[in-house]
């Protein structure tokens, strides 16, 4: 038994959904779930096979990115979850995918514009595409500067990552965050299933109009607002 046994179950549940919801292919992906109390989280081993996790397989590392437990080599992409739970302190999960349509849009250098009431159930603006890393950080400590291209490119668009629970990463592919793991799962797959429908909005449309403020307010606050009356 360990003492992080809660977290390290929470992250391989939440691992584990993401080949389910055709988010990963292969072991393109991973979830890591925080203590806060601790101040450590649970990651996903690298390179390891969805098939083949396990939640004691899952690695537990501190905030500064140093393993605190666990035998085998955390996600290569450990650093960059490390430096946002640092900065972010009210965030319990983080996911990365290289999942189809968010990863074409990065790849594009594209934020996704809103253009319906899906994306604005969700988000009151466009979903932004950090701009690609410059050469010196790429050849610097790459994962670690990842984390603070994904803040910088907030702040320069004056959100919050309260506010906006996602994100594209210039040539490379989708971050989510929220509160829990469960959320940033949530939020990785409303951003694969936004992406797709933007793209198919262009295509049938090149020239299709963004949504109109008032549709992006009222479809936002009916299930976010102090009024909001979806669901139970």
């Amino acid at each position: 038994m360990s003492k992080y046994d809660e977290i390290q179950q929470s992250a391989y549940d939440a691992n584990m959904q993401l080949p389910k919801l055709g988010l990963v292919l292969f072991t393109f992906g991973n979830v890591s779930a925080a203590d806060r109390t601790a101040g450590v989280f649970a990651i996903k081993p690298s390179g390891v096979p969805y098939e083949d996790l396990s939640p004691a397989k899952m690695v537990i590392v501190d905030f500064d990115g140093k393993i605190v437990e666990g035998t085998l080599r955390p996600s290569s992409d450990t650093l960059t979850h490390a430096v946002l739970y640092k900065h972010w302190e009210k965030i319990g999960g983080i996911v990365h995918t290289h999942s189809t349509y968010a990863t074409a849009w990065a790849q594009s250098h594209r934020s996704i514009p809103i253009f319906g009431t899906t994306h604005a159930d969700h988000n009151t603006v466009d979903i932004p595409c950090a701009p690609p890393m410059s050469d010196e950080m790429i050849q610097g400590n790459y994962e670690y500067e990842t984390g603070f291209q994904i803040m910088h490119a907030l702040k320069e668009k004056n959100l919050g990552y309260e506010e906006i629970e996602m994100i594209l990463v210039g040539n490379h592919a989708p971050f989510t965050w929220g509160k829990t793991p469960e959320k940033a799962v949530y939020n990785s797959a409303v951003l694969e299933c936004i992406a797709q429908m933007a793209l198919l909005t262009e295509q049938i449309n090149p020239n299709a109009p963004r949504l109109q403020d008032s549709l992006i307010k009222k479809h936002f606050e009916r299930k976010h607002g102090p009024d909001s009356y979806y669901g139970q």
